[in-house]
């Protein structure tokens, strides 16, 4: 009989022991490759065991720093990253074989990870001793983030060639992450965060077998080197269940799908980032906790661990955090790993029947939304039909309903709304970050210096090699590190591929879709819209735009079914639109308002280019423009003077308000202008 006890935790050799600690990240980059280089070191040096770093939207996209659409976002909300010039600063005293670095970038992951890569090369590194992922999810950023370039197929294509490229050569890295986390972010409940980001890895898995270019013992490899991104929220129990639910269908995914043998390979591998969504600007000293609970829910749970865990700072529903507030959501991991009796323990919830009728009810669930999309014809035709978007945009409109009538409780908010101001906003700096607006100027000389000394026909022979090779359907990893080495920049090698691949423009997923809210303050919308219909001859007609690179989409699809429920005409054509295109569209369709929505930071800038081209029009005072995202407070005021009739944050949730509101801004402004 066995002498060992079921509290203990045992190896392989009997001996008892402690697990070790997940991996500890904070997301972060800002400014520019030099303050970013010195945030990385400053943050390892304080206890993070390995690297996240965020990239501005001009990278995101595909955007060298000094084109047009890319000035306003420089350094807003990540490191802007240009040739391999800068990436040598960004890693400058750091040791690239020993860290393990994650790399939040999705539609140019291929260039960013042969950046990566050439850099190792030009310092004699081992491309065998690089770890780390990129995360390289083209489905979650047509359905949440929007920081997508190229159409669907042509994306998966670029995901399968990095696959192909690093089980060959850098086998430690995970070329894609498949991210849960935005989903959840824009409205996915548990179900469909399971479903969603499990067809994304089968649709990734899928298209590999189909390209044939693995054997059996390869493929099993391949399949162990995809790793999941996913969200925890505020229902930890709910969130730690989701965790088992993820671990249990992934294997059975692997073994009867794919017939994968080894259980090492089979194993669900996953970071979190916990819910930021949730997030509040009113009372922000709340989100300590919930970051606490939210970290619970995907570390109690021995079986379903994160191994990597990264979580956001308190401040973050206010700006971008400061270093002290990312040391301060570090310090809570620490704290949770070593001064508790954690990882001392085995999973404390095996053989709980409650937890396991909630896994097996999630899995259920989760399978038959699979199935539903497999049935019809897989993930990416999912994304061309728009399904799943749509179906996140009714769960998003589901829960700002719960929230609006208080059946959805949020503390501070809807309930106990009432506070002493909190200490934490009254330093100099308003408890928020601001990227110096001079810092700009760097990067672009950086850019400017590079391209100066640079090998040109190198580099245009390069881009070249780039696009016979993209046009001929071959693996496009090798000649996209030969353009790194050539210090190509991050617009060239994307507009390369845009002229064979193209752009492409997703579902919106607003159309037909409607509030689960009737209330009085409903009514009252809807009587102001009645009564201008009958002054006017027609309905409020309201567009929605989303100008600059932002891709957070919530906001203004939320308005837009507000305002399409209440009664209002809706133009939204989504996301990346111009001032131009914006104005246009405005006059186009006569419209009473426009509502803009930014969350990058980039603002001041993109608001000045809206009114210069509502004054080149003549439309300035004729169109009000109200302004919604995570706006500082000290920003507001200069918004107001450039024009900006209201600015909206998160603490104005209620929907039925803010239309209100925007009905008697439009209301005011048909009498001031008669």
């Amino acid at each position: 009989m066995s002498d060992k006890k079921p509290h203990i935790i045992y190896d392989q050799e009997g001996q008892a022991g402690k697990d070790r600690p997940w991996i500890f990240r904070t997301y972060a980059g800002h400014t520019n490759v030099r303050a970013s280089n010195e945030l990385y070191r400053s943050n390892l040096a304080k206890g993070q065991t390995g690297l996240s770093i965020a990239f501005d939207l001009a990278t995101q996209c595909g955007y060298s720093s000094d084109e047009d659409i890319a000035r306003p976002e420089i350094g807003k909300v990540g490191v802007p990253i240009n040739t391999l010039d800068d990436f040598a600063i960004l890693f400058d005293e750091m040791a690239m074989d020993e860290i393990n670095t994650s790399m939040t970038i999705n539609g140019t992951s291929m260039w960013l990870l042969s950046l990566y890569i050439a850099l190792a090369q030009e310092r004699g590194i081992e491309l065998a001793k690089l770890q780390g992922t990129t995360q390289n999810d083209l489905i979650k950023e047509f359905l949440a983030r929007g920081t997508y370039v190229f159409p669907p197929d042509q994306s998966i294509k670029l995901i399968v060639d990095m696959y192909e490229y690093c089980l060959n050569n850098i086998p430690k890295w995970n070329p894609s992450n498949v991210c849960s986390y935005h989903l959840q972010e824009a409205g996915a409940t548990p179900v469909q965060e399971l479903a969603y980001s499990l067809v994304t890895a089968i649709t990734v898995l899928d298209t590999i077998k189909e390209r044939n270019c693995f054997n059996e013992e390869e493929f099993e490899r391949c399949v162990g080197r995809v790793s999941f991104f996913v969200n925890a929220g505020m229902r930890f129990i709910e969130e730690m269940c989701k965790m088992r639910a993820f671990t249990e269908l992934w294997d059975e995914i692997c073994q009867e799908r794919y017939a994968v043998k080894n259980p090492k390979f089979r194993r669900f591998r996953y970071g979190v980032q916990v819910n930021s969504l949730g997030l509040t600007e009113e009372q922000p000293e709340n989100n300590a906790w919930r970051i606490l609970i939210e970290a619970l829910g995907v570390t109690l749970s021995r079986n379903a661990r994160c191994r990597a865990l990264q979580l956001p700072a308190w401040n973050e529903a206010l700006s971008l955090p400061r270093p002290w507030d990312q040391q301060w959501s570090l310090r809570l991991q620490q704290i949770l790993a070593y001064e508790t009796d954690l990882l001392e323990y085995p999973d404390l919830f095996d053989g709980s029947p409650v937890v396991q009728s909630k896994v097996d009810d999630l899995k259920a669930q989760a399978k038959e939304e699979i199935q539903k999309i497999l049935d019809a014809g897989g993930g990416v035709e999912a994304i061309k039909t728009g399904y799943m978007k749509s179906q996140l945009v009714i769960s998003q409109a589901e829960r700002m309903a719960k929230i609006n009538t208080g059946e959805q409780v949020v503390v501070g908010k809807n309930r106990w709304a009432e506070g002493i101001a909190s200490p934490l906003l009254s330093a100099a700096d308003g408890g928020v970050f601001k990227v110096d607006p001079e810092s700009a100027a760097d990067t672009l000389n950086a850019l400017h210096e590079t391209k100066a000394k640079r090998d040109e026909a190198k580099a245009q022979a390069c881009l070249k090699q780039l696009k016979d090779d993209a046009e001929a359907g071959k693996n496009l990893m090798e000649a996209s590190i030969a353009c790194a080495h050539a210090r190509v920049s991050t617009g060239e090698w994307a507009a390369t591929l845009r002229e064979v691949f193209g752009e492409y423009r997703p579902p919106t997923g607003v159309e037909g879709q409607t509030l689960s809210l009737e209330n009085d303050k409903l009514q009252t919308v809807r009587a102001k819209v009645k009564q201008f219909m009958e002054q006017y001859g027609h309905r409020p007609r309201i567009v929605v735009g989303k100008p600059g690179l932002d891709g957070h989409s919530n906001g203004a699809e939320m308005i837009s079914v507000a305002a399409r429920h209440a009664g209002f005409d809706v133009i939204y054509f989504g996301i990346r639109l111009s001032a131009v295109d914006i104005v246009q569209s405005a006059i186009e369709e006569d419209v009473d308002v426009i509502g803009i929505s930014l969350l990058s930071g980039s603002h001041n800038e993109i608001i000045d280019q809206l009114m210069a081209e509502l004054d080149k029009e003549g439309a300035r005072d004729a169109i009000p423009v109200i302004l919604g995202g995570i706006i500082p407070q000290s920003d507001i005021p200069n918004l107001e003077q450039k024009g900006i009739q209201r600015v909206f944050t998160p603490k104005d949730y209620d929907l039925m308000d803010i239309m209100n509101t925007i009905m008697d801004l439009i209301l005011n402004a048909k009498k001031t202008a008669a």
